[in-house]
């Protein structure tokens, strides 16, 4: 076969325009089909596969000796197919016969028994043995495959943390009381930090820390949250370890690592929860290294929301974890997965919708797990671009259909998304939340979050979620749904941001304590009480199920609080029934060039879009049209032009008031748009 021709993709990202693919795993196949594979990627427009996920024991069959022959010829026939390539470190399931030999490799769960060989990630963060095995094979990736002209990006190990996130043996127990020598200097630092005076916990040595394994009642929650921060440190000490390596041997070539944002449930955050993502990204190099994402739908119904609500809030997280550039979609499900109760297949036009909606919120990169369906293995259930049914099936049919949407697509990448919104998700106060000993457990961060995004985006304007890093004053709006836990340092810079212009939305059960988890005396909201000028003596939370009522014919949920505020604070709602009929509710503060709202209580979804278009208004937020039914729009911008993306969701044609060039059909749309039932339409205004 000769060589296709390679346009130069843009600096820093794979491919050119948008990269579309996902997971190969030719090792599962013969060679004849790999030949047929990648001819089927050029019929798809395939530019972008990862490759050598799972291949540690195919490249190192047993200690001292390397097989690279297969991946030399697998690179090779990419390469001359036209397919960019993102090659794992493969350092993501060590082989067999690794924690056969050193069985301290294997991870100690809470209650001490070691995790047996025979799934995937069967290692220890903290495992000596493991980081030297896996930096000798990373170290030989490198050096092997640096200058192929296959090679795109580096893949470090895989959804770092996604089953091994928590290991309590002896090797962690001594690497977290390292962590905490780092984080404290002396014990007397710690034992003020943890607040160990209370229980008769002081501590006099670091010697006597231990992980906190289950004990007679609740833990210390200083030193439950501070675990936490070690686990995700310990993830993230691994990736920047295989980081350093790469990038000695190949400074030129960018760096990923595929994170969870969302996945795979919400509410407990489940195996996304012990990595602080936003702290992650902190640590990568912007200029050269590549945020990615693995993103999949949960099937069952939950509440109010469907499931491609949460899709555009990861898809949101993920934009802001980047900072607002452009992101990879690494992994999501071309139909079902294997992994849920019952797995729900896709009907027609939905991965296309949403390929499309990931889009629409900054990926420039679609990728799917994976190409071929596997005949074999846990995965072999889970859906594929080529399903068992082969090239003749409706699923291989959408995927030569988003293939070419994707190729028509090619002029958005690279673009900002419109993103006056933004809304604070803080891992640590998820943590915090998660413990015992709350006035409720029913009050998550995570679940504030979504309430306030959907809200927002149901009003017409685009969200980004971020964490403390960054610039809070570069969103019009800025809402704190529940962030528990705030610094001084961060209150600050919030009010600086109201100051500034910025119209602040404080949720109930916002900077209550400190980074350590010490309330603040005198009050709640202790971190915001002088922003916002009120002051609570008490919660309220209510049982699930239960309802208050709001002067404005609002309904509310799950919270409420006795207020009292200042002279120069505007009480929008009150509390119409109940004990605290009368009361303020929510409130408003002007502050500087800005203001600052308070949410007391948790509005149902009605009351919340309310409160969402009274906070955008007075922010002079110029919102998108959307119209009744689930539609979606998101809007990209370039230098000379702006991509309206139209997303149908609901099961009725809709009628949207905007115009443009139709991307997708190659039509020019006069105003309104009109779209069938699941029907998508990504528009070019000129600038």
């Amino acid at each position: 076969m000769t060589t296709a021709h390679h346009r130069q993709p843009r600096a820093g990202w794979p491919t050119e325009g948008l990269s579309y693919g996902g997971d190969y795993n030719p090792e599962q196949w013969s060679e004849d089909v790999w030949r047929e594979d990648v001819d089927l990627m050029r019929a798809a427009r395939i530019n972008f596969a990862t490759v050598g996920v799972f291949s540690w024991a195919r490249l190192q069959p047993e200690p001292g000796r390397w097989d690279f022959d297969w991946l030399d010829r697998v690179l090779d026939l990419l390469h001359n197919g036209g397919i960019r390539v993102d090659l794992a470190t493969a350092t993501a399931s060590p082989p067999p016969w690794l924690p056969h030999r050193h069985p301290e490799v294997r991870p100690l769960d809470e209650r001490g028994y070691r995790y047996a060989i025979g799934s995937r990630q069967t290692w220890s963060p903290a495992s000596a043995t493991y980081r030297e095995a896996s930096l000798e094979l990373v170290e030989r990736i490198a050096t092997r495959y640096g200058d192929h002209p296959a090679l795109a990006l580096w893949h470090v190990s895989n959804e770092l943390g996604c089953h091994n996130s928590r290991c309590y043996s002896d090797d962690s127990a001594a690497a977290f009381r390292h962590w905490l020598t780092d984080r404290y200097g002396d014990i007397d630092g710690l034992n003020t930090a943890w607040g160990t005076t209370f229980w008769s916990q002081r501590y006099t040595s670091f010697d006597e820390v231990v992980p906190p394994a289950p004990s007679t009642t609740f833990g210390n929650p200083a030193h439950l949250l501070d675990w936490r921060r070690y686990c995700s440190d310990a993830l993230l000490d691994q990736f920047l370890a295989e980081r350093a390596v790469l990038q000695r041997i190949t400074p030129e070539i960018p760096v990923t690592t595929n994170f969870m944002v969302g996945m795979p449930g919400w509410a407990p955050l489940s195996v996304m929860g012990d990595m602080d993502y936003a702290g992650w990204a902190a640590r990568l190099d912007p200029a050269r290294d590549i945020i990615s994402t693995d993103h999949y739908l949960i099937g069952a119904p939950d509440g109010e929301y469907a499931a491609h609500h949460k899709l555009s809030f990861a898809a949101d997280h993920t934009r802001g974890i980047a900072g607002g550039r452009p992101w990879l979609l690494m992994e999501h499900s071309p139909s079902a997965v294997n992994w849920q109760p019952v797995n729900r297949a896709k009907i027609a036009g939905q991965m296309t919708r949403n390929s499309l909606s990931h889009v629409a919120r900054g990926a420039d990169g679609i990728a799917y797990f994976q190409f071929r369906a596997s005949l074999a293995g846990a995965e072999k259930f889970h859906s594929a671009l080529v399903p068992h049914a082969g090239t003749d099936s409706a699923r291989w049919r959408e995927a030569l259909v988003l293939g070419e949407h994707l190729h028509r697509l090619a002029e958005v990448a690279g673009s900002s998304v419109d993103a006056p919104v933004g809304i604070l998700f803080d891992w640590p106060s998820q943590w915090a939340c998660e413990q015992v000993g709350h006035p409720s457990t029913l009050l998550q961060p995570a679940d504030q979050a979504l309430r306030a995004h959907r809200a927002f985006t149901s009003s017409g304007a685009t969200c980004e979620v971020i964490g403390w890093q960054g610039d809070l004053s570069r969103y019009r709006v800025l809402v704190l749904p529940a962030v528990y836990l705030c610094s001084h340092e961060n209150a600050a810079r919030v009010a600086e941001a109201a100051r500034s212009g910025v119209r602040v939305l404080v949720t109930a059960f916002t900077g209550i304590a400190d980074e350590n988890d010490h309330v603040y005396p005198g009050g709640y909201p202790g971190a915001f009480r002088d922003l916002l000028g009120i002051r609570t003596e008490e919660f309220f939370p209510l049982a699930e199920g239960d309802v208050t009522r709001l002067d404005d014919g609002g309904r509310a949920v799950l919270w409420s609080e006795e207020l009292r505020h200042g002279d120069d604070v505007e009480v929008l709602t009150r509390y119409a029934d109940g004990h605290l009929g009368g009361l303020p509710a929510v409130t408003r503060r002007t502050v500087g060039e800005g203001a600052a709202y308070y949410l007391s209580t948790v509005p149902d979804a009605d009351a919340w879009r309310a409160m969402a278009a009274r906070v955008l208004t007075d922010a002079a937020v110029h919102t998108l049209p959307v119209p009744a039914g689930d539609v979606e729009l998101v809007r990209r911008r370039g230098a000379s032009a702006v991509w309206l993306f139209v997303m149908n969701h609901s099961p009725d044609k809709v009628t949207v008031p905007v115009g443009g060039h139709d991307l997708l059909t190659g039509e020019t749309v006069t105003s309104p748009l009109r779209l069938p039932a699941g029907g998508c339409a990504v528009l070019r205004q000129e600038v």
